[in-house]
């Protein structure tokens, strides 16, 4: 618990809700989630700069009143269909906590060496900068294949669930 026992109780209340379809607005948004329970607030998230200025960033975060309305909310409504898409609902603390576990151990550490260590390492070409890009463009698809695998077949949303 926090330090002020304030902190744990907000954090089992608010969820993070994401993989929204552009066409869902705020106010669909808490018509779906309004049957859970009463909801506190609502943050839909929006681009604010950028060629998506004014679009929809596909994913918002809800507090309901009660720790037990949040808890049927994310039971009911995680991998539920919505304008084609499942639903990914979880409390809001657990998606950080979610992206730390599936992180994998980087194999090599970011930033800029030196041209003295550059030369004593065995193999060393003027080539490393490229080899770098290409390791971490091989651990983006990596994460990503293992993000859609873990959250987007999870559930399977069970037929006549499509919320509109």
């Amino acid at each position: 618990m926090g330090s002020n026992g304030l902190t744990d109780e907000t954090c089992e209340r608010r969820l993070y809700i994401g993989n929204l379809d552009q066409r869902i607005t705020e106010s669909v948004l808490i018509k779906m989630f309004s049957p859970c329970g009463k909801i506190e607030s609502e943050e839909f998230l929006w681009h604010t700069r950028g060629p998506k200025r004014g679009e929809p960033r596909g994913f918002a975060f809800i507090q309901f009143s009660t720790k037990e309305e949040a808890q049927l909310a994310k039971q009911k409504m995680n991998g539920r269909l919505a304008c084609g898409r499942p639903l990914v609902v979880r409390y809001a603390s657990e998606k950080y906590y979610l992206e730390m576990l599936t992180t994998a151990p980087k194999p090599f550490k970011v930033g800029i060496v030196s041209e003295e260590k550059k030369a004593s390492q065995p193999g060393s070409s003027t080539h490393t900068g490229q080899m770098s890009r290409s390791a971490k463009i091989a651990a983006i698809k990596n994460k990503l294949k293992s993000l859609e695998e873990n959250c987007c077949l999870k559930k399977k949303p069970r037929q006549g669930d499509s919320v509109t």
